[in-house]
């Protein structure tokens, strides 16, 4: 930041002088937490140091952190807090895990970092800096390293192995390549050698799994928190093997003594074998014998800020007080061991380690400490008050501090926001300067700066101001968190598996058993091995694999396996296709009969739609802008709008919504917004209260929760137009409700109105403009194939999450499950308890109860009444309840942001889909969430449950689940969208194939041609495959064959080749004979050729009868090849003639042939 006004202070001078002369302890007072922030940042920028700030607790951290990425930008760090879980866990998210082991690499490396942390994290012991230190690998093209040694550092490193890198701390190895991905990159790294030297380096975007930028160098920085070898392994199992004995002898009850036995003998057997293990870090003490913090780590003169030490001092006494109580508890249970004592810090150990640095005190009030300064330093800065949004206001106080000279900063969240400002303060007369940061504004003037930060302030003896956005507008843009999210990779057929169902075309649903690879008639190929009923197998050449897809229907239901002999497949691909017809011909009737109606045409925005706009406190997606956009431009056609919003809860859809309202009541229409329960009527009223409070728009409601007289009151005011805005359930369709001049209706997951319903929509419906939002997610397939005849927008993608949800997958424990209930409403925070078993739920309510004292549990579930389900929905949502035990209902609906923390009993009966939107209903605010799945103590999880549970954690962060989770939903939203009957339909054919057979029997209607497409067969004497040398991993074979399958043009050639160098290395032979042979099908179908036969010295090109047929045609084509035989039998076919079986000489020969086929019918198309 090249501006500071703490530069301009005498005070900052005397903190430099203290600097210079190394005098430490500093006490600075006169600055709040967020006031410290500017002058961290001066700190930074002047001394390029290592700067380390200590708050009281992770949400001050956060906001701090906030702040300085304001004025720093890429040079912050944070250092979470590690949960630590004395239980057996099975897997659990790498997020902070990965945060923290971030911020360490960038502190060894040397960098002049800002590094944000809490008392709570920094009383957690790490590593010894030195272990951390000597394990960081610094590799360099050029340099000579024996690959296999590298693969056994990385796993001392604590990587793990896999097929492909998809997320952090994983590497994976194809032939001479190793793709890692480190903990402190933005990007996956992919080495290359050439024999034992470092051939590359080069970066690579995990999700197309293609190299991005070359690179000189990487740092490979361990993955875990503890690094081991073999003798710090004998050393651990040593001392645990007698801390075990030991802590018998003192236990008295059996069961208690077998508890600890069975839990550590695990962990030693773990550690014999010298493998690491989820939630190794609670037995640090027994690998390592001395005691560091993050303090440690630092470079001797870093700078070390403790922000309120008084408090920091007293925030440490209250965690070593609980974290004892905590251990001796479970030390009397059998779950920990003593030597687990010693895995936090004193605070006594960290200050002498601090004071060994510049030790800084930041305080309000100057105040006895617990640290004694050398120097103190007193700073006068004043906060700021709030503007409210109130431009008279904003105009009286700069026209103030320019009287005085100020240097003026105003914050405007962003851009679209500042410009507006300017072009504000202008019309006042007072000029300003827009700058795009700190770096750009201009002493002595008004600055408007795009930007946000938690707290303004005003430094008189710098003549300076600063105001935050949430002082100027009364609400603040909130701040989204450099993300690091990967996006899922589309689930292809890589994602087969053998024992995966299939669906063949022509064949039908068969279980893929996996690629063989079979020499017939001396000719190498590969083939899909696939099983149908009866025990009878298909091979179908990889070349063919177009006609294969992944059979995707509901979880949890197998679909039924046809026979390869008898029509059954048949008759069940023409049902559907009947069926699909019928559809698609409804749909383009309807969609002709609404373009003949007349609507209202709704005029462009106004300057107050704007300013509405702008109000928003969030960054909208681009999907958002997207939808809103053609939302408004439907609005403004003279037809009525029937548009269909698709997107998850919590993306960002009422936005959308509230946006067309406000739209609607500019031009003096009123709107009907209807919901499917009265809860939901609720929330969505008190969202549109709250966002247009500062605008004289009426909004009411409409619901059980009002009494008579308030509904008469209001039916009243909707017939006199005194409502602008009416939110309710379906009481808004009774015979009573009179509206002056209805605009808009938004109708909220319209799936789960009744029949009776519906049809009373269609009547209000008529002439007005509909806007539909659905929360459950569509396939992106069926959007395509509906455009034109559905209005379809998609809010695809998630607001950036703030922070992720914690997730673990362990054995249930009543410990477990107070703790996590306990730490959340200590926060001020709710808790969702899932226990999907209606019979027994007040039993399961009343045991949490007795554990959990402290909180107040209600219950809710789908056999209640609505009225009894409302009344405890409501209460909950109002915070009258600590922990909501429920069933499945809460999976869609309700966006409670106070819920951050959701514990989910016999997660492992669950499908992943349903898991994964149960775990979306919390991390919907600025707080970190937790989501804790459960299986029942010492069962056996089936190897399906595990994959399950297992999979789960990967939706932070990558991998199939994801994926398959996604497409999951999108069957049951299409299932809702398309009615009972295509949902069957679409079960029978598989999801993929009914997306094709919808998308032609819609083209058909419309009236373009849609011609039948020819499967090309291709039989030549060449070794074509791919050998499992080359790509070992099936999966990625697979992957690499379906992207053959869809090679359409030279271009795609090139691509695939680059592809297969980049990831896999030099291309063998018959790979490239593969990549030749799927060029050529490509051509030979556009050409219509039914079949290609290599047959001895010969090679026959069967044509089409209309070809045979075609006298010009088969003259032109032997005209331009004289060395061909043509046959008119049925089918027609063309002869050429090899000089030499050579795979080269018949790939050659057969490529130069089809292209002057191709050429013919491109003159033919061009005339």
């Amino acid at each position: 930041m090249a501006f500071n006004p703490f530069l301009r202070l005498s005070s900052y001078e005397r903190l430099r002088d203290a600097i210079k002369s190394g005098e430490s302890p500093i006490a600075v007072s006169g600055l709040t937490p967020a006031q410290t922030v500017p002058l961290i940042a001066a700190l930074n920028n002047e001394y390029k140091r290592q700067v380390l700030v200590v708050t009281e607790n992770e949400n001050e951290m956060r906001k701090i952190y906030e702040d300085l990425l304001f004025y720093l930008k890429n040079t912050v760090y944070m250092f979470p807090k590690r949960d630590l879980i004395f239980y057996s866990v099975v897997a659990s998210s790498m997020d902070i895990t990965a945060k923290r082991l971030e911020t360490l690499s960038h502190i060894v490396k040397g960098e002049d970092v800002v590094l944000c942390t809490s008392i709570e994290s920094l009383l957690q012991r790490i590593m010894p800096p030195e272990v951390f230190l000597k394990s960081v690998m610094h590799i360099s093209v050029g340099d000579s390293m024996d690959m296999y040694e590298l693969i056994d550092r990385l796993v001392y490193l604590g990587y793990e192995r896999e097929s492909l890198v998809e997320g952090r701390g994983q590497f994976a190895v194809r032939g001479d390549i190793i793709d890692i991905f480190p903990m402190d990159t933005k990007e996956a790294v992919r080495i290359e050698f050439f024999d034992v030297e470092v051939d590359s380096i080069r970066y690579f975007d995990p999700l197309t799994q293609r190299s991005t930028d070359e690179m000189r160098e990487v740092y490979l920085t361990p993955a875990r928190e503890i690094i081991a070898g073999p003798e710090d392994f004998k050393r651990a199992y040593k001392e645990m093997s007698y801390d075990l004995s030991s802590q018998m002898g003192r236990l008295k009850l059996p069961n208690v003594q077998d508890r600890l036995r069975k839990k550590i003998e695990e962990r030693l057997i773990n550690f014999n074998l010298g493998t690491y293990f989820e939630g190794m870090e609670q037995y640090m003490p027994y690998f390592y014998s001395e005691f560091y913090s993050l303090v440690d780590y630092l470079s001797d003169d870093a700078i070390v800020i403790l922000i309120e030490p008084s408090r920091l001092s007293e925030k440490a006494e209250l965690e070593h007080r609980g974290f004892g109580e905590t251990l001796t508890e479970l030390l009397g249970k059998g779950e920990v061991l003593p030597g687990q004592a010693n895995l936090m810090m004193t605070m006594n150990g960290i200050l002498s380690s601090a004071e060994k640095r510049i030790l800084i005190t930041s305080s309000v009030f100057r105040r006895s400490s617990v640290i004694k300064p050398e120097v103190n330093v007193d700073f006068i800065v004043k906060g700021m008050h709030p503007f409210h949004g109130r431009p008279e206001l904003i105009r009286d106080e700069v026209m103030g501090w320019r009287k005085k000279a100020y240097t003026v900063v105003l914050l405007s969240g962003n851009s679209d926001r500042g410009h507006a400002l300017t072009k504000s303060l202008n019309e006042f007369g007072i000029f300003s300067y827009y700058a795009e940061d700190m770096d750009g504004i201009v002493a002595n003037e008004i600055n408007i700066v795009p930007g946000s930060v938690s707290e303004g302030f005003e430094i008189p003896g710098a003549g300076f101001a600063l105001v935050s956005d949430v002082e100027l507008f009364g609400v603040a843009r909130q701040r989204v968190l450099p993300s690091r999210r990967q996006q899922s990779r589309k689930l292809e057929l890589s994602d087969l598996k053998p024992g995966d169902y299939v669906v063949h075309e022509n064949h039908g649903i068969g279980r893929f058993l996996g690629i063989v690879t079979m020499k017939v008639d001396g000719v190498t190929r590969d083939y899909l091995n696939l099983e149908y009923a009866g025990s009878d197998k298909l091979y179908v050449p990889v070349e063919q694999m177009d006609l294969v897809q992944k059979y995707v229907g509901e979880e949890g239901r197998a679909p039924k396996v046809n026979r390869l002999s008898g029509g059954e497949w048949q008759k069940t691909r023409d049902r559907a296709k009947k069926g699909i017809e019928e559809m698609a011909k409804e749909l383009v009737e309807l969609y002709a009969v609404r373009q003949t109606i007349e609507g209202y045409a709704f005029s462009k925005d106004t300057p107050w739609q704007k300013e509405f706009e702008e109000r928003f406190p969030y960054e909208e997606t681009p999907d958002q802008l997207r939808s809103i956009e053609e939302v408004k431009a439907d609005m403004e056609k003279p037809r009525p709008m029937d548009r269909l919003l698709c997107g998850d809860v919590g993306y960002g859809k009422t936005e959308v919504a509230i946006r067309a309202a406000f739209k609607a009541v500019m031009d003096g229409k009123q709107v009907a917004y209807l919901c499917p329960t009265t809860i939901l009527a609720e929330q969505q009223y008190n969202n549109f209260v709250e966002r247009f409070k500062d605008f004289p728009v009426s909004i009411d409601m409409l619901s059980r929760f009002r009494t008579p007289e308030q509904q008469k009151e209001t039916l009243e005011r909707l017939r006199t137009g005194d409502v602008d805005i009416v939110i309710g359930t379906h009481r808004l369709l009774q015979k009573d409700i009179r509206f002056k001049d209805l605009g808009l209706l938004i109708i909220d997951e319209e799936q789960r109105f009744g029949v009776k319903h519906k049809e009373l929509l269609k009547k209000i419906a008529k002439n007005v403009d509909v806007l539909t939002l659905s929360a459950t997610p569509i396939p992106r397939t069926m959007h395509m194939s509906l455009i034109g005849l559905r209005d379809m927008s998609i809010i695809e993608t998630p607001p950036e999450e703030r922070y992720p949800v914690q997730t673990y997958v362990l054995e249930y424990n009543d410990e477990v499950v107070r703790d996590a209930i306990l730490k959340e409403i200590g926060r001020g925070g709710q808790v969702y308890f899932l226990y999907n078993r209606v019979y027994d739920i007040a039993k399961m309510a009343e045991r949490l109860r007795n554990l959990v004292p402290e909180a107040r549990v209600c219950v809710a579930h789908g056999k209640m009444s609505e009225r009894e389900l409302e009344k405890v929905m409501k209460a909950f949502y109002n915070r009258e309840y600590d922990v909501l035990v429920c069933t499945t209902i809460i999976e869609t609906g309700l966006d409670i942001q106070n819920v951050n923390t959701i514990i989910i009993k016999d997660a492992d009966r669950m499908g992943l889909a349903q898991l994964y939107q149960l775990r979306g209903r919390v991390g919907r605010s600025n707080r970190l969430a937790y989501a804790y799945f459960t299986y029942d103590k010492d069962k056996v999880l089936s190897e399906e449950a595990e994959k399950r549970l297992k999979a789960i954690r990967e939706f932070t962060e990558f991998g199939s689940g994801f994926k398959l989770a996604m497409r999951d939903l999108e069957i049951r939203g299409a299932g809702n969208l398309l009615g009972p009957e295509q949902h069957g339909h679409m079960m029978a054919v598989g999801y993929d194939l009914y997306f094709k057979m919808m998308e032609e029997a819609i083209r058909k209607l419309k009236g373009e041609k849609v011609g039948r497409e020819v499967d090309t067969t291709i039989d030549l004497d060449v070794n074509a495959y791919i050998d499992d040398e080359y790509i070992g991993e099936e999966a990625l074979r697979i992957e690499m064959y379906k992207k053959m399958a869809s090679i359409e043009s030279p271009e795609d050639v090139i691509d695939i080749q680059e592809e297969l160098i980049d990831r896999f290395g030099d291309i063998p032979g018959p790979v490239l004979n593969l990549i030749k042979i799927a060029y050529m099908k490509s051509i030979a179908r556009l050409l219509k050729i039914p079949s290609i036969e290599q047959k001895g010295d010969s090679i026959i090109v069967r044509i089409s009868e209309e070809k045979g047929s075609d006298i010009e045609y088969i003259s032109k084509v032997m005209a331009k090849c004289m060395d061909v035989l043509y046959s008119a039998t049925e089918p027609p076919y063309f002869t050429l003639k090899l000089k030499s079986r050579r795979e080269d000489e018949v790939l050659s020969r057969l490529e130069d042939f089809l292209k002057v086929l191709k050429e013919i019918e491109d003159l033919k198309v061009a005339v």
